[in-house]
């Protein structure tokens, strides 16, 4: 008896229920079922057009000089028909969820999303040197803007998504999803693919901000980490069902900043332009323009080396109370 044996023996049983899973209704994609893309195979088709946006920049060293041109026009070639088969697959499997039988038409709209992709890249590519600038000049640590454009997750984040946005709005099923999870699950910032998103966008260390669906954020607006811009509640129907396609998050105006940890929710939520949000602030109600919305700073007790206490940011007495 071989040290395999006890696998060998097990394999059978567990191969015969994952094979007969072919049948469940939510759990197997093959070449003869649903047929759609990977996941890894959508983020490499990602990864191939921030390539395309930022030459040199995301690849796996400089490019030529002398063939840019061709090798970009190569590139964004064999990008585009790797995406638009990837898309057509997800409209298919979209059709069989909506049990549409006359439609006949997933070749035809994958072509017309990556039709729209590429027509929009001059103005995604402008946005981006605004969201490239804003992030530069908001970050006393940067020394470049290469060090932003190839290391800053905030930027990465907002790459993924200026991409994601344009599918979303063409109706594009599961492909601007898995775009936005995998620049959540490499940076810790999860936006959602439908939110909008001004230009000169900059979000500031980036772990843990949260942006739903609904969510419109102006011009010149600046996050920290930790920010949520979320639902208050969820609506249902009649049967208990969550109502779907009704606007949920707040909007945010221009020239906003939003400090680290703050929770904004609801969709009648609006944040005035030109306001500040400090840190860990709780909003579920709107703010004018030029507010400043802050929770009253805490005062700590503090217990010093001689046993006495004081108060942060007050003084304090022999008894070891605050005055």
């Amino acid at each position: 008896m071989t040290q395999e044996t006890w696998i060998q023996e097990l394999l059978p049983d567990a191969i015969t229920h994952l094979v007969r899973c072919r049948e469940c209704p939510h759990s197997v994609n093959t070449e003869s079922g649903l047929n759609l893309p990977g996941k890894k195979a959508v983020c490499r088709v990602l990864d191939d057009f921030i390539s395309v946006l930022f030459p040199g920049c995301h690849g796996h060293g400089p490019v030529s000089e002398a063939s840019l041109t061709d090798d970009l026009k190569h590139q964004l070639r064999e990008t585009a028909m790797a995406l638009k088969g990837q898309i057509r697959c997800a409209l298919e499997y979209q059709c069989t969820v909506d049990d549409c039988h006359d439609c006949d038409d997933c070749e035809k709209n994958a072509e017309a999303a990556v039709t729209a992709l590429i027509q929009q890249i001059p103005e995604i590519q402008d946005r981006l040197q605004h969201d490239i600038r804003a992030a530069y000049e908001g970050d006393p640590a940067a020394r470049s803007t290469m060090e932003v454009v190839m290391s800053y997750p905030g930027v990465y984040a907002v790459i993924v998504h200026r991409i994601a946005h344009v599918l979303y709005h063409e109706q594009i099923p599961l492909i601007p999803r898995i775009m936005s999870e995998h620049a959540h699950s490499v940076t810790g910032i999860d936006i959602h693919p439908g939110a909008h998103i001004g230009q000169g966008f900059f979000i500031d260390h980036g772990t843990g901000v949260v942006i739903g669906e609904t969510a419109e954020i102006g011009d010149h607006v600046k996050l920290y980490q930790g920010v949520t811009l979320g639902a208050l509640s969820f609506e249902k129907d009649e049967e208990g069902h969550l109502v779907k396609g009704i606007k949920r998050h707040p909007n945010v105006g221009d020239h906003v900043v939003i400090y680290a940890g703050a929770t904004l929710l609801g969709g009648a939520t609006e944040i005035g332009h030109h306001s500040v949000i400090g840190g860990n602030v709780w909003l579920t109600h709107s703010v004018p323009p030029g507010s400043k919305v802050y929770n009253q700073q805490p005062r700590p007790h503090i217990r010093q080396a001689d046993g006495r206490w004081m108060i942060a940011n007050g003084p304090w007495n022999d008894h070891g109370a605050g005055i």
